[in-house]
Formats: C-alpha cells, sequence, structure tokens
C-alpha cells in the first residue's frame, strides 16, 4: 500500500476511532517513513487506546530520538513523555529546548510543569526561569514560575510572580489560590474581599469555583473565622466533587483484590542490595513529607519526593495502564508478573536522581496499596508506614485541594469510608508481611522527634545524627502540599486543627466510628 493509501486508511480510521485498523497501518507507514514523529506519537496514542501500554511507550520510545520536531509534535511528547513517567526522556527534550536558539516559552512552561512532577525541581525552575526571559509577558509561565519558587521555598519572589499574575489577570482563581498558600494571613494583610468578588461573580466552572474557595477557606481559618471558613470549605468541596467520577464500591473491591492477591502469594526472600529504597506511605496529609524530610537530613540517605516509579514499573510488567497509583486490571495481571524483574525496572529508573548515599526515599502516600508488590519486588526495601490521628488527617484531606489524585477526600462520608479501607488494608499487611512495615506516630513524631526518629533509623539500618530531628537541616525542593510548612521546625500542636470545626465534621466522625475507627475526645 502507498503512503497516500496508508494515511487515507489512517484518517477514516482515527475518525471513526476504529483503532484495531488505525495500528498496524500506522507501523506501516512508521516503516516507509521512520523520521516522521507525528506517525510515532499517533501510534503510541492508538496504542493507549487499545489498551497495549508497553507498545504505546514503544512507540515513543522510538518518537523521542527523531532530531527533528515541530511545535506540536513537542506539545505531544511532553505530554506522552510524562504519561509513561519517562524522565530521561523528558529531561533530555528540556536540556534541548533550553539550548535552542529561538526558545518557545509554551513549551518550556509545559515542560516544566512535567519536570516537576517528576520531582526535578532544579530543570523545572530552569525551565520556568528561561520561559519567562522569554515572554515575560507570559502569564502562564509567570504562575508556574513562582509555584516552582515556592517548593524551592523562595516565599518573596513566589509571591512577587503571583501578584504579578493577578495584576492582569485578576480573574485567575488558581494564582489567588497559590498566594494564599505562601503565608499565614492576617486581618491587616489579607485577600479576603478580593476572593469574595471572585466568587460572587457569574460564569465561573467548578475548577476556578474551587480554587477560589478553597483559598477563601484557607484565609478565613488564618482569621479565626471559622462559620466563615466551614461555608467557604463546603463550597470548594461541592465544586471540585461535581468535577470527579469516583464511587465508594470500587474502592472497597480493589482493597478486597489486593487482599486476595497478597494472600496467595508468597514474599521473596531478603537480600542486600547496593540500593536501599525507603516508601514512606499512608494518607495524605498523615506527615510523610516531614518524615522524609527528616530523613533527607542523615548524608545515608537522598530524599527524592513523591514518584510514581513503581507504579509505572507495575504498569509495564502488567502491561496496562491505570488512572492512579493501581487498579483492579493490575492486580489480576499481577499474578502472572515477574516481581524481581519489576524491582530491576524500578532501581534502573531511579538511578540518575541518586548520588553516593545508600538510602533513598520514595514517598508516595498512596504507595500504602502497592506494599504487597513492593516486598515481593524489594525484598530489601524499608516501609515506614506514617499514622496521624484519623479525624485530623480526614480533615487536612478535605481542606487540600488535588490535581485529579484523592478523588474521595471532598465528601465527608466518602473520605469516611476510603479511611476505613485504608485501616483495612494495612492491619493485612502487617499482618501478611511481619516487620516490613514500621508504623511511625505523627503525634510522637511531633512531641519527641529524637526518640521517634531515632527508632526510624534503627528500623532502616543507618544511623542518627542529630540534624534529623530538625526539617530546617534540610534545604530540598518539596512540591507537596506540605512545601510552606515543612521548612519550619517541628512543631507539636497542643489542641488539633479540627477540633473548632468538630459540629461541621459530625458526619465524618460518625461514619469513622461505625466503621471501627478509634476517634479522640476533645478535651474540655
Amino acid at each position: 500500500m502507498t503512503k497516500a493509501a496508508l494515511q487515507a486508511t489512517i484518517n477514516a480510521a482515527i475518525q471513526r476511532k476504529d483503532w484495531a485498523t488505525a495500528a498496524p497501518a500506522l507501523r506501516s507507514l512508521g516503516e516507509i517513513s521512520p523520521q516522521v514523529v507525528r506517525t510515532w506519537i499517533e501510534l503510541s496514542y492508538v496504542e493507549s487506546f487499545l489498551g497495549r501500554y508497553r507498545a504505546a511507550a514503544d512507540a515513543i520510545e522510538i518518537a523521542k530520538r527523531i532530531p527533528s520536531l515541530g511545535r506540536d509534535d513537542v506539545a505531544d511528547l511532553i505530554a506522552r513523555l510524562r504519561t509513561f513517567n519517562d524522565a530521561a526522556g523528558l529531561r533530555g527534550l528540556a536540556q534541548a529546548m533550553l539550548q535552542a536558539p529561538t526558545p518557545d516559552a509554551g513549551l518550556l512552561t509545559a515542560c516544566a510543569v512535567q519536570l516537576s512532577n517528576i520531582n526535578d525541581h532544579e530543570l523545572s525552575l530552569e525551565c520556568a526561569r528561561k520561559a519567562v526571559s522569554v515572554d515575560g509577558t507570559g502569564i502562564a509561565s509567570r504562575l508556574v514560575r513562582g509555584q516552582m519558587l515556592a517548593q524551592h521555598g523562595d516565599i518573596g519572589m513566589a509571591t512577587s510572580d503571583f501578584e504579578w499574575c493577578l495584576a492582569r489577570s485578576p480573574n485567575l482563581a488558581s494564582a489567588w489560590w497559590a498566594l494564599s498558600r505562601l503565608r499565614r494571613l492576617t486581618g491587616e494583610a489579607n485577600h479576603v474581599p478580593s476572593l469574595r468578588r471572585l466568587l460572587a461573580s457569574p460564569g465561573k466552572n467548578p475548577i476556578d469555583t474551587a480554587y477560589a474557595a478553597f483559598a477563601l477557606h484557607k484565609e478565613l481559618d488564618d482569621l479565626g473565622d471559622t462559620d466563615g471558613a466551614w461555608r467557604a470549605l463546603a463550597r470548594a468541596c461541592k465544586a471540585k466533587r461535581s468535577s470527579l467520577k469516583y464511587e465508594s464500591a470500587d474502592s472497597r473491591a480493589l482493597i478486597d483484590d489486593l487482599i486476595a492477591f497478597s494472600a496467595s502469594q508468597p514474599a521473596l526472600s531478603m537480600d542486600s542490595p547496593e540500593r536501599v529504597p525507603i516508601f514512606i506511605v499512608g494518607m495524605h496529609r498523615s506527615g510523610t513529607t516531614l518524615l522524609e524530610q527528616l530523613l533527607d537530613a542523615s548524608p545515608q540517605v537522598h530524599g527524592v519526593g513523591e514518584l510514581y516509579d513503581f507504579t509505572s514499573a507495575v504498569r509495564y510488567a502488567t502491561d496496562h495502564h491505570c488512572k492512579g497509583v493501581i487498579d483492579h486490571t493490575i492486580v489480576e495481571r499481577a499474578k502472572n508478573v515477574d516481581f524481581a524483574e519489576v524491582g530491576r525496572r524500578y532501581l534502573d529508573g531511579m538511578a540518575w536522581r541518586l548520588g553516593d548515599e545508600p538510602y533513598f526515599t520514595d514517598k508516595l502516600p498512596s504507595n500504602f496499596l502497592n506494599i504487597g508488590f513492593i516486598c515481593r519486588a524489594l525484598p530489601q526495601a524499608k516501609i515506614l508506614h506514617m499514622v496521624r490521628d484519623p479525624v485530623e488527617t480526614c480533615f487536612s484531606n478535605l481542606r487540600e485541594l488535588f490535581s485529579e489524585a484523592n478523588p474521595y477526600s471532598y465528601d465527608q462520608l466518602e473520605l469516611a469510608d476510603y479511611f476505613i479501607q485504608y485501616r483495612r488494608l494495612m492491619a493485612h499487611w502487617h499482618a501478611a508481611y511481619p516487620g516490613r512495615i514500621l508504623d511511625v506516630d505523627y503525634a510522637e513524631l511531633t512531641r519527641d522527634p529524637e526518640t521517634v526518629m531515632r527508632k526510624v533509623a534503627a528500623f532502616c539500618g543507618i544511623d542518627y545524627i542529630e540534624a534529623m530531628s530538625d526539617p530546617r537541616s534540610s534545604t530540598r525542593a518539596v512540591s507537596t502540599a506540605s512545601a510552606v510548612q515543612v521548612r519550619d521546625k517541628v512543631l507539636r500542636r497542643e489542641v488539633p486543627k479540627w477540633a473548632p470545626y468538630a459540629e461541621y465534621l459530625q458526619p465524618l466522625i460518625s461514619a469513622l466510628r461505625q466503621g471501627g475507627v478509634e476517634v479522640p475526645e476533645l478535651s474540655a
């Protein structure tokens, strides 16, 4: 078949979403003209639509090696490389764009976002800065640079960037949200009137409403206006929840799948490799960032941050892409997986991030779902499980605006149900893999960081040093919701953050108790 005939076949098949016809035609076209990057990008998308993760990744592996790329090709390539967590590909593409004679601000900004998502914060900030220098009028690039500066702890410059954006686009809700998170607001310095005007204006989509209402909640909470803060939070959660698809029954079924899977799988034997990952898991907002910050102060440990590298290795092994960390198909296909190969692929993919330290942290809280796989793929891995007051954990989730992750966290009953399932799974992991998991109590960590960190160090097999009791000892960039708070000293909160909101949180508290979760009583 000629190139013209193949292209006609491809166009018609894609138009009618006949991916089974489009895929072989695209492959044939790639064999005829292997240097046309668009062919391989389209093939990657089509293979994804067919559910073939490896084939889709392989097509992008070819595409990224073709030297001549158009702007649209680069934009798609950035997105695809992120889909497959291809850090090397993203970094190579970013470095090429930085050195280009005529850099493109939009592409550099897109690359900065994705590099931040894979925790390459230095290169991300470099791309964001270059984008602003190329086009000083671009709001998107200035907004992203502000976000990157905040991750590096440069609050003053981040504030300037967000205020610059808002001076030119006063209705940019995401900038108001980012600005509200940088510091504690006061009666003399806050943005409450502006946020209320924004929320009162017509024509906002649910995401912009969520951004503005979460920002208003945070600022009113800072000001001590509990009733107003709760009303803003309720509006924020309702708006965000309306944009998401989520069923609690699906989470319960997934936990059932994981428990059934691990019950039939023996653990692999321990060994002593050169690299020892320390997985820090738990519910989001349970203190995982603080624990990683303290561990990073050790000269034996390299703090890497939240990663999807292990999930990516499992996706490749099961030839399946899922939304989130794991799904039913991955659990089902994992029965036939070579977990030793999963471990090797994970460690190979991590190599570029690491220095000479023998230990490194992997702090994706939702990896608690992957513990059974981690224990089989990486027998040397240490697993630290952060445990925190259940209401404090859930309330902190409820008042946090996540990206597309954690869809359960915007409704009190769905959140309580998810927490109950998480506790059920963690109890199972402890029983299935005794001695592999250390529970780290957040309250104890903030009350007596030295004692707790000595225990953590002993469990991991590292030496305790005094700097491991003070998060200010680490200067690494932090991209999680705790990026600002974690740069301060360890603080012990005598009255839980949720206490003023107890009246409003009764649906959550009742559901937790009905699910067998012990909820602490508030002191009179």
